[in-house]
């Protein structure tokens, strides 16, 4: 009796046993799910709460969920630490998020030290099972050589996984690839199917993007309207340098009606988000008055905002600012700081404007050896600064800071006379018939200073002198030459054309 009383309670224990673990089971179903729609209606409190009970009972789902949160600071305290221990719980019993999540803390060093190759270790991991987000991640490490040694052929690769995917940041990294010739071959067109494709899903950067390619014709055709409308839709989510671009638009009448108001509008979005050219912009429409009232202190405000940020126009703006005492106390001491400034990142208008003080002894001493370095900056970078060209012109032909070289001087004229400046043209034109560092040339000479005088109606007089001593040949001749120089380009090109041609027949 006593042998089957004790059969019959173990029986009851076993089946007590499974049917028990069964309602367990079944509980910590519900209760995952509840804590799913808990944190699916916000209340994180709540969410946390079921979370940490089923992390704490070996649930890796939530063991994840809940370093979310603490990563995060939903429902709980911030704490990147417990964060870590979460997810690394859940990483270690094969988690895919967990493990890319992971990826992500040792990459960016929170809650454990910075530690980019457990970054890159645990991201391949997640991205070769083919989490998305770890392939995005993936791809950014190679793209930038953050764990991995840089290779934008992997980037590539990781993104194109991604982007197949139909993921938009995938597709927009890997537009930019194709955009930029990385990890691939150059193609503007598989760039923009990439950005158009990230686009229609909203994302910011790749309507931007996809604006400049239409703007710019490259890979679809060109076309303003279109290059508007892309970045119109980008301005729309706050994009700043969105906002920038759709101000210059309409600023300049580009895709859409030329509206000073819409610009500025544009502008100081972009400004207020910090974006240094529209900072710099919009200190010029205040100085202009264009599409608000003017004023130069508001002007003087944004371009300094900007120029203290190393903006380099906007550098520029200011120098211009304190030369004329616009907005600010005239001071060229200050002017030439920030022309300087400019003039050291390479802006060849700055370069020229701090020559001319130093030729002047404007706010420093005057100094012929410094305005020649820097005018020879401006005008050999790539601007090719026509100004600074002919400056360099005068202080050859007069002797100044350096020997009198009428050749050198006449170099530095043409040049700046081939992008029709005609105050070389007129010099130039004088050289020629004064035969100085060149055999004199009536023809030459009324051919240059027929060209400058549309210009510079003061050269008729010397015209009317030179006509007198020329045939009627010679003066048809200098039309002749004059109208070809005066073609778009081509003054160098015609000049020398007919000067070699006078060797010759000389």
């Amino acid at each position: 009796m006593f042998n089957i009383i004790k059969i019959l309670i173990c029986i009851s224990i076993v089946v007590y046993g499974i049917n028990g673990r069964a309602a367990i089971e079944k509980k910590l179903e519900i209760s995952f799910e509840e804590a799913k729609a808990a944190y699916k209606s916000k209340d994180y409190d709540q969410a946390f709460h079921k979370f940490q009970v089923l992390a704490e009972q070996g649930n890796v789902d939530a063991q994840n969920t809940l370093g979310v949160m603490y990563q995060k600071g939903q429902g709980v305290e911030q704490n990147y630490e417990k964060a870590f221990k979460w997810f690394r719980l859940a990483a270690y019993q094969g988690h895919l998020e967990a493990q890319n999540n992971l990826g992500v803390i040792y990459a960016e060093g929170l809650g454990v030290g910075q530690n980019k190759e457990e970054a890159t270790k645990w991201t391949r991991r997640a991205a070769n099972r083919r989490s998305l987000d770890a392939q995005k991640n993936l791809g950014k490490m190679y793209e930038q050589g953050q764990g991995v040694q840089q290779d934008y052929e992997e980037a590539t690769k990781w993104f194109r996984l991604a982007a197949d995917q139909g993921d938009p940041d995938a597709q927009y990294n890997l537009g930019t690839m194709y955009q930029q010739g990385q990890g691939v071959e150059q193609n503007y067109e598989e760039a923009a199917n990439w950005l158009q494709l990230a686009a229609d899903q909203s994302y910011s950067k790749a309507q931007y993007l996809l604006g400049v390619l239409y703007a710019n014709g490259q890979g679809v055709t060109q076309s303003d309207g279109e290059a508007a409308k892309w970045t119109r839709r980008a301005a729309e989510q706050s994009l700043p340098e969105a906002e920038y671009n759709l101000g210059i638009l309409y600023a300049n009448g580009i895709g859409i009606g030329q509206d000073y108001e819409e610009a500025v509008k544009w502008l100081l979005k972009a400004a207020k988000q910090g974006n240094l050219k529209a900072q710099s912009n919009l200190g010029v429409m205040y100085a202009k008055g264009h599409g608000v009232i003017r004023d130069d202190e508001e002007a003087a405000k944004w371009s300094r905002s900007a120029a203290e940020q190393g903006e380099t126009e906007a550098q520029f703006n200011l120098g211009v600012m304190y030369l004329s005492g616009q907005g600010v106390d005239r001071n060229y001491e200050e002017g030439a700081k920030w022309f300087y400034l400019a003039a050291k990142q390479g802006f060849a208008e700055a370069q020229y404007h701090l020559g001319l003080m130093h030729e002047l002894g404007q706010g420093m001493e005057q100094n012929y050896e410094e305005a020649i370095h820097w005018y020879r900056l401006a005008a050999t970078g790539w601007e090719l600064n026509k100004d600074a060209q002919y400056r360099l012109g005068i202080l050859y032909e007069q002797g100044q800071g350096v020997a009198q070289d009428y050749k050198k001087a006449i170099k530095w004229f043409r040049l700046a006379a081939d992008q029709g400046y005609s105050k070389a043209q007129s010099y130039l034109g004088e050289i020629y018939l004064n035969g100085q560092g060149v055999q004199q040339n009536r023809i030459v000479a009324y051919g240059l200073l027929n060209i400058a005088k549309d210009k510079k109606k003061e050269l008729e007089d010397t015209l009317s002198v030179l006509k007198e001593n020329m045939t009627e040949d010679e003066i048809r001749e200098g039309n002749m030459l004059s109208k070809a120089m005066g073609q778009s380009g081509n003054l160098l090109k015609a000049l020398d054309q007919y000067t070699e041609k006078r060797k010759i027949s000389d």
